[in-house]
């Protein structure tokens, strides 16, 4: 896969994704390529190469160890819910087969919290189960901006990676996103699609993702099962 010099995505993005997909697809993994490697096969600047590179270091993608050179940071699933990366990938960088099932996707007028969160009057629904080797380990509710769902819609959305739609397929490129995790009892209906008992208390993760020009492109709410997830933080103490 090579870069589209002539597209209106800067250089640097397309390198950072094309990047991203190789580390989830297990084709990159320990130590990257060398700027000198990069710029031989992909034809680009020196400048080029460190902004996407810098940009995977900021997202926790990749990690520069001094004096040895930069890494793949293998994570484990808990990480995804502090990047801005696809279910799909962490399952596979756990070694684990991704999978998504279809649930339903139609127009709605979406609740007004989430109105309020997004600006959307009217939005586009998509609802699926997402699986790691054949195991149900989340629900995932997404909002789209009207035009944005009905071009998802003509698309196959089991087994597939909606980011890879929207940013490959659709050209929606995402800077950014604001999440909050917390904690709460799961809907029956979503209990049900995850086998799990009702009452059952979850992770409930929500996720707003804006694109360079500052709009937003998705709102996700999603169930995960709680034995499925951990979180892991490094602490230190500063003095002076």
């Amino acid at each position: 896969m090579q870069l589209e010099f002539k597209s209106s995505t800067p250089l640097h993005v397309q390198l950072k994704m094309l990047i991203e997909k190789k580390i989830a697809e297990g084709e990159l993994t320990g130590q990257i390529p060398s700027e000198r490697n990069f710029m031989d096969i992909y034809h680009v600047s020196r400048s080029t190469i460190r902004e996407a590179i810098n940009l995977l270091v900021r997202e926790g993608v990749l990690e520069k160890r001094h004096g040895a050179g930069t890494f793949v940071s293998l994570k484990p699933i808990h990480q995804w819910l502090g990047n801005l990366t696809s279910t799909t990938e962490v399952i596979r960088q756990m070694g684990m087969r991704p999978g998504a099932k279809l649930i339903t996707h139609y127009k709605l007028t979406p609740p007004s919290y989430i109105q309020e969160k997004t600006g959307f009057s009217e939005a586009y629904f998509v609802k699926r189960v997402r699986y790691a080797d054949g195991v149900p380990i989340g629900v995932e509710c997404h909002y789209y901006p009207i035009h944005i769902g009905k071009e998802l819609s003509k698309y196959n959305l089991n087994d597939v990676t909606l980011y890879d739609i929207q940013q490959n397929e659709l050209g929606i490129l995402f800077a950014e996103a604001d999440q909050t995790i917390g904690s709460g009892i799961i809907p029956n209906t979503d209990a049900d699609l995850l086998e799990v008992p009702k009452q059952l208390h979850v992770l409930i993760a929500e996720r707003l993702i804006k694109d360079y020009g500052g709009n937003t492109v998705e709102f996700e709410k999603a169930y995960y099962r709680s034995d499925m997830y951990n979180f892991h933080i490094n602490l230190s103490r500063k003095f002076g």
